[in-house]
C-alpha cells in the first residue's frame, strides 16, 4: 500500500470511529446528564472536528511533488499537528471548565443507568485499537500528523477509563467523583495537547535527527572505500523529513569521473535511509588543504574517522 493511500485511509477509519463515539457518548449523556459522560462526549466532538482537519490535511501532505512544491507537501503535516493541537486544547478547557461550574453550582447529577459504564468502555476498546492502528501506521510511514493522532488516542483510553471511574463512584455514593473524573479527563486532553506540540517542534525548528541516526549518516559516508574522513556534516529535519550535508575527504589524484562517482555513491548511500528526503554530499581533494578535524564526527563513530597518519 502507498503512503497516501495508508495515511488518507487513516484519516477516514478514524473520523469514523470519533463521529460513533461522539453519538454514542451524546446520547448517553442526554439521558443520564452524566458530567462524566458529558465531558467524553465533549472530546469525542473535539476529535471529530479535528479528524476532519487530518483529512483534509493527509489529503493535501499525500499528494505528489510539483513545479511549485519540488519536494512533495510533507512539511505541511507539521502545521496540521498544531492545529490538532490547538483544538485538544480548547476541548481540555472547555471540560474542566464545566466540571469546576457544576461544583460551585452544586448541580452534579448521579446515574445509576449502566449505560453510561457501557459506552465508557466500549470508547476505550475502540480507543486503544485506534491507538494501536495509527501509530503502526505513522510510525511506518514516518507522519507526524498520524503519531500525534495516536497519542490523542491512546490518552482518550485513560480518559474514558477515568470517567468510567467517576460514574461508578457515584453509584456507590460519592457523587463528587463524577466531576472529578471530568476534571481529570480535562487535564488529560490538555496533556495531550502538549505532547503533540512538543513532539511537532523539531519538524518545525529544523532540529537534528537522534544522534543513532547521525551516527548512521557518518558511517555510510566512511563506508566507501575511497572516502579517508568526513566532516561538517549536519543533518536536520526539514518538515517530518531529514536533510543532510557533508564534506567527505579523497586522496586527490582522483580524476573528474572518479570524485563524481564517490559523490554519487555516498549520495545513493545515505538516501536509502527512509528518514532522509535529500543528502548533498561536497568532495574535499587532500591537496586542496581542506581536510580537517571534526569531534563530533568522531564521536558519533567512537573514535578517528580518519587515520591520524593521513592528516595532511
Amino acid at each position: 500500500m502507498t503512503r497516501s493511500t495508508a495515511l488518507r485511509r487513516v484519516g477516514l477509519v478514524v473520523l469514523g470511529v470519533n463521529l460513533v463515539l461522539v453519538l454514542a457518548k451524546g446520547a448517553i449523556w442526554y439521558v443520564t446528564g452524566s458530567l462524566a459522560v458529558g465531558s467524553e462526549a465533549v472530546n469525542s466532538l473535539a476529535d471529530t472536528v479535528y479528524s476532519v482537519v487530518i483529512v483534509a490535511g493527509l489529503y493535501l501532505t499525500t499528494r505528489p511533488p510539483d513545479f511549485e512544491h519540488p519536494h512533495g507537501h510533507e512539511r505541511i503535516e507539521p502545521f496540521v499537528s498544531l492545529f490538532v493541537a490547538l483544538g485538544i486544547f480548547a476541548a481540555g478547557a472547555a471540560v474542566i471548565w464545566q466540571a469546576i461550574s457544576s461544583v460551585l453550582a452544586d448541580s452534579v447529577a448521579v446515574t445509576h443507568n449502566p449505560a453510561a459504564v457501557g459506552v465508557l468502555a466500549f470508547a476505550a476498546v475502540a480507543k486503544y485499537l485506534l491507538y494501536r492502528y495509527c501509530l503502526a501506521v505513522g510510525t511506518d510511514h514516518r507522519s507526524p500528523a498520524v503519531v500525534a493522532t495516536a497519542l490523542d488516542n491512546r490518552n482518550d483510553i485513560l480518559t474514558a477509563l477515568a470517567a468510567m471511574g467517576g460514574v461508578i463512584g457515584a453509584v456507590l455514593g460519592f457523587p463528587l467523583l463524577d466531576p472529578i473524573a471530568a476534571a481529570v479527563v480535562g487535564v488529560g486532553i490538555l496533556y495531550t495537547g502538549v505532547e503533540v506540540v512538543r513532539d511537532n517542534l523539531d519538524y518545525l525548528v529544523g532540529a537534528a535527527p537522534p544522534e543513532d541516526l547521525r551516527a548512521e549518516i557518518v558511517r555510510r559516508a566512511l563506508s566507501h572505500p575511497d572516502v579517508e574522513g568526513a566532516h561538517d556534516v549536519i543533518a536536520h529535519y526539514v518538515g517530518p523529513e531529514i536533510d543532510v550535508s557533508l564534506h567527505v575527504e579523497v586522496e586527490g589524484d582522483r580524476t573528474l569521473t572518479e570524485a563524481h562517482d564517490i559523490e554519487s555513491a555516498v549520495i545513493q548511500s545515505i538516501e536509502r535511509l527512509p528518514e532522509v528526503d535529500d543528502a548533498f554530499v561536497h568532495v574535499d581533494p587532500k591537496e586542496a588543504g581542506e581536510w580537517k578535524p571534526d569531534e563530533e564526527v568522531d564521536r558519533l563513530v567512537g573514535g578517528p574517522n580518519r587515520d591520524p597518519d593521513r592528516d595532511p
